[in-house]
């Protein structure tokens, strides 16, 4: 009966980063008035689902079992840490969703499992805390790098007249491609920020578990999706669509070497590091930094915020245990 709450949480957990990461993979092309909001959506679910079908495994066996080592617990302990850590993060991301900024459910799924460790005063892997904290810091500027790099060889490639020629089908080709490759990347690393925990319990596999949470995201994609788009495509930086073509190249490479390697990273932090590139290399006045200071303060917020609610809820719990 545990488990069975511990698998709806997660099915809750996969709808709050769908209404809040759909921005990642589209928001941009909406942004820049190429994309329709409804080709956005099914494009996210549709990419997003075969990621985390095929490549989510891999990040999937860092999360359950790289920060607490749920599957040596005590079946109680696991699970109970599986499930408010799973709340916990929701919680936090459903708040962010609804004041429409784009946070990281990686930081906030490692935070509340983090929290849920030391409820219980378990082990807790510091030194892989560490290492994902590190690709943490490095993401977004890893982002902006590639962007700075790839935009001026598309307006380059832009400034050849054949192309030219045939700018505008060439633009719409190559965002929805860029768009469907973004989303593919988000689904194969993200997936596990839903159902991680789900695997170091011991009762389901990678590959099922895969499954559980990218129905779950896409279910948040469809219904809320729309409030950080929002925010991603409109509120940071005036985009083009060049702009956005270079931003998902540049945040897709970037994640999908992370998820190579098993490291859950941040989309947001991929994504906002990508436009924030462009950005610069448009001048400094283009960018929004009311909306940057925010969006930074909510990701150095959450990894924290998330383990305190999951710590406390735990608590809580254990008076009654």
């Amino acid at each position: 009966m545990l488990f069975v709450f511990v698998i709806l949480v997660s099915l809750y957990m996969g709808w709050s980063m769908g209404a809040n990461d759909a921005a990642n993979c589209v928001g941009t092309d909406i942004g820049s008035g190429v994309m329709k909001l409804r080709d956005g959506i099914i494009i996210t679910c549709v990419f997003s689902f075969i990621g985390a079908i095929t490549l989510g495994s891999n990040v999937i066996k860092t999360i359950g079992k790289g920060v607490v080592p749920l599957n040596t617990l005590p079946y109680l302990q696991s699970n109970l840490i599986s499930l408010f850590a799973l709340l916990g993060a929701a919680i936090w991301i459903t708040l962010a969703s609804y004041k429409k900024f784009p946070v990281s459910t990686s930081h906030s799924v490692v935070g509340a499992v983090a929290g849920g460790g030391m409820a219980f005063s378990t082990v807790i892997k510091w030194s892989k805390i560490g290492q994902i904290f590190i690709c943490w810091v490095l993401t977004p500027f890893g982002s902006a790098i590639i962007a700075i790099l790839i935009y001026p060889a598309i307006k380059l490639l832009f400034s050849i007249p054949f192309v030219k020629k045939y700018e505008n089908k060439i633009i719409i080709f190559l965002i929805y491609i860029t768009s469907a490759y973004l989303a593919f990347s988000w689904g194969a690393n993200d997936v596990a920020n839903a159902t991680g925990v789900l695997i170091g319990t011991g009762h389901i596999s990678s590959k099922i578990a895969a499954v559980i949470g990218a129905i779950a995201i896409t279910i948040g994609v469809t219904t809320w999706g729309y409030r950080v788009i929002e925010t991603v495509g409109f509120n940071i930086v005036k985009l083009t669509p060049l702009m956005t073509i270079a931003i998902e190249i540049a945040s897709s490479l970037n994640i999908h070497v992370y998820t190579h390697f098993g490291i859950p990273v941040s989309t947001s932090h991929s994504i906002v590091g990508a436009i924030w590139g462009v950005g610069i290399i448009q001048g400094v006045n283009m960018m929004n930094w009311k909306t940057a200071r925010d969006i930074v303060l909510a990701w150095a917020l959450t990894p924290v915020i998330s383990g305190f609610i999951t710590f406390i809820f735990l608590k809580i719990i254990m008076v009654f245990l």
